[in-house]
């Protein structure tokens, strides 16, 4: 199939977005291609002798190539997967590829972001004519140096070929090439073609981080650099009245004690206030040392008075608050078709629901770090952050800085998930070097990370249904929200559009408790509410879950309506997968399914939990995913970020917990909140649905399907239905564990 795109470009715009531009949201990386069949790969590359191709491309006269992306990697794989893409049009070797990460440049680079698995959606096209131009840019200037017309050159790994057999590296023409005009049109290359794209890959990091080589944050070094612990309010909504340093000082390796938060304040008050900037106004305290467990040790060791804030929350007013937010009549229409009042006076059957969900600190396997080192002349930062270019302006407001004075380097991450969209670790670090006059990295504990960080927030959906003659003529959610939820792509979700009644509200209740995205934002827990509650109707109007869907389907297939966002057909083609694949209705004794389908991040997938009791308890043996997620650029990729979204899912929906008591979180570490273990984890077995369309989201999509399913085989197993998370907490509260 091939891809009708814009091919028109400038000179001017190809250096400056044909690889990641118009959208483009992958993470750094820098990749050398020996294009030479012979050449092997250089153990010191820093000494070749590199031209500037373009913003995104370098080739040397030996023939590597270098490219740059500049987006942060999280472990979603894009590291791997971009460079891919431009190997793929570029016609490189990929055996002698090489990929490294980049630094935050918003003059050549759009987009530095990593979430809402966006990252090869909106670089796809950018990608393929970024490596695709280059390419035809080093033919063109073979044909001159032949005297041949480029038409009649053949590429492959880098060699360009003439019709007499002739060979010439890229790097024998690299010189001419970069002279050249850039061509108005080139041709891309059909799928059919494709020799990279679509090949299993390993991750590019992978030695490195089974090696234990210095990738993530946590690992960076710098001369002279200090280590910073800081000790926060220990409740939600309280500030510092006073503090004892003296025995902190006394810790062998404490440097000095101090506090900040004036930065903070007067970034708040100046009114520039961004929605990545999540911090208490209070002042911290904050530990400098010459190594880490000096600085942590050194903060245990400190004394601390605080205020006592009667606005101070605990969960159980929050879910108090929920429910009356749910009873009342002052919530917000996000989108409504049809007489909903009308559906359910005529219904024959009604059906209302309630879903609870707790909040979730986000626990990346990796705390919260960064380094800063903030002089009058410079600004230099480096760690692992997800919204690089949204730090680097709230520092230029902080500190008065032109922003051609700040650095930000990007390292790997161990884990994001949302948690670090928001760069209150990165302010911290830049305010405590700004005030020591010294290169600092702060260093969060696990505690830290858990009692002082942004979690997802508690909410609470109502779903209501009506029933008509066997149909669903009526369907109306309410949803209340802890700091409200991002409700923005929740209304034209399924079922928006398949329903003819049809009515989504919104609520929020404002804490003072920070809350953000956590991974599969505004679907993680709102996939297994309608998915259990789809469940619950299809019984009750005797029908089967998977086929309730598809008859829904039908009639928003041919919808005109451009708010909708899901495909009706392609979520029609994942559940029927899965149900092929999944071995639907046809498990023997003692296994029990459950089905789920949801879209998110652009992406349809359909789940199929297979679970076994085992004295009592339900066990989940098996996962089945159907997935359409366009072409897959690197499978093996792709196949790792549904195993692991799927997992995530699982886990969090049957064991993990989170509660506030008059503001501070109950559970500091692992020993008392409940992550799924190794033994735990069912098989996942992932089918794509295969197609030639543009590629999709990946990171995401696998989890939100996923509690969903593991529900709905609880119940067929246990005839006990869940209406809240974690669900082993619902079941020991029932008869059904004692």
């Amino acid at each position: 199939m091939k891809f009708q795109i814009d091919t028109n470009f400038s000179r001017r715009n190809f250096l400056k977005t044909s690889a990641l531009a118009g959208g483009g949201l992958l993470i750094g990386f820098n990749f050398l291609t020996a294009c030479k069949p012979e050449a092997k790969m250089p153990v010191d590359i820093a000494s070749l002798n590199f031209n500037d191709f373009n913003a995104f491309i370098k080739i040397s006269d030996e023939g590597y190539v270098t490219i740059f992306s500049p987006n942060p990697e999280i472990g979603q794989g894009v590291k791997t997967a971009m460079p891919m893409i431009i190997a793929e049009e570029l016609d490189a070797d990929w055996s002698k590829v090489n990929v490294a990460q980049g630094a935050l440049d918003t003059k050549n680079f759009s987009r530095q972001v990593a979430g809402g698995s966006q990252s090869i959606r909106f670089s796809w096209d950018a990608l393929r004519q970024t490596g695709a131009t280059a390419k035809q840019m080093l033919v063109n200037a073979a044909a001159l140096k032949w005297n041949v017309d480029a038409a009649t050159l053949t590429t492959s790994k880098g060699v360009i070929t003439n019709a007499n057999g002739d060979e010439l590296g890229y790097g024998d023409v690299v010189k001419e090439a970069a002279l050249l005009e850039v061509p108005e049109d080139v041709k891309l290359k059909e799928t059919k073609d494709y020799t990279i794209v679509g090949k299993d890959a390993l991750n590019v990091d992978i030695y490195k981080i089974i090696t234990g080589k210095p990738l993530f944050g946590l690992d960076y070094k710098a001369e002279n650099m200090v280590i910073a612990s800081v000790l926060r309010p220990p409740a939600f909504g309280q500030k510092l009245v006073s503090f004892n340093a003296e025995k902190a000082k006394q810790v062998n390796g404490v440097i000095d004690v101090i506090t900040i938060g004036d930065k903070v304040r007067e970034f708040n008050s100046s009114g520039k206030r961004s929605w990545t900037f999540q911090m208490s106004e209070s002042d911290k305290v904050v530990v400098i040392a010459k190594n880490t467990w000096a600085a942590i040790k050194g903060k245990k060791a400190l004394s601390a008075q605080w205020e006592i804030d009667s606005n101070v929350e605990s969960s159980e007013y929050h879910d108090k608050i929920l429910t009356k937010i749910l009873d009342g009549n002052k919530l917000d229409t996000r989108r409504e078709d049809g007489n909903i009042k009308s559906a359910f006076a005529k219904a024959d059957k009604i059906v209302e629901k309630t879903y609870h969900s707790p909040f979730l600190p986000h626990n990346c396997m990796e705390p919260m770090n960064f380094y800063a080192d903030v002089t009058s002349e410079k600004i230099h930062l480096a760690g692992p952050v997800q919204t690089p270019e949204a730090a680097e302006s709230v520092i230029a407001d902080m500190f008065d800085a032109d922003k051609e004075n700040i650095h930000i380097e990007m390292t790997r991450m161990g884990g994001g998930f949302g948690r670090r969209l928001y760069g209150d670790f990165v302010y911290e670090a830049a305010e405590i070097s700004h005030k020591i006059n010294k290169p600092v990295k702060l260093v969060s504990t696990r505690e830290d990370d858990m009692t002082t960080g942004v979690y997802r927030p508690a909410i609470k959906y109502r779903i209501k249904a009506a029933v008509k003659d066997g149909v669903v003529t009526g369907y109306h959610l309410k949803e209340a929200a802890i700091n409200g939820n991002m409700y923005g792509l929740i209304p034209n979700f399924f079922p928006a559009g398949c329903i003819p009644n049809f009515k989504v509200e919104t609520a929020n209740y404002k804490s003072n408790i920070t809350t953000g995205a956590w991974r599969a934002p505004y679907t993680n827990f709102l996939a297994y509410a309608e998915q259990s509650f789809f469940n619950e109707l299809a019984q009750e109007m005797g029908k089967d879950h998977t086929e309730l869907l598809i008859e829904l389907l039908q009639n928003v297939k041919n919808t005109t309506d451009k708010k909708i966002q899901y495909s009706g057909q392609r979520m029609e083609d994942a559940i029927k997968l899965v149900k092929e694949k999944g071995n639907w209705g046809k498990t023997s004794e003692g296994v029990y399914q459950g089905f789920a389908a949801y879209y998110s991040h652009n992406t349809h997938v359909a789940e199929i939990a297979e679970i076994e009791l085992k004295e009592g308890l339900p066990v989940i043996k098996k996962v089945t995913a159907a997935v359409d997620c366009g072409i897959l650029v690197n499978p093996t990729g792709a196949k790792n970020q549904v195993e692991g979204g799927v997992i995530d899912g699982i886990g969090h929906a049957m064991y993990s917990d989170f509660s506030f008591k008059e503001g501070s979180p109950e559970y500091k570490n692992f020993d008392r909140y409940r992550l799924i273990r190794m033994q735990e984890t069912p098989q996942v077995e992932v089918h794509f649905v295969e197609n030639n369309l543009s590629p999709t989201g990946l990171g995401e999509p696998g989890l939100p399907p996923a509690g969903g399913a593991v529900a709905n085989a609880i119940h067929n197993a246990l005839g006990k239905r869940l209406y809240s998370q974690p669900f082993i907490k619902e079941l020991k509260k029932s008869t059904v564990l004692g």
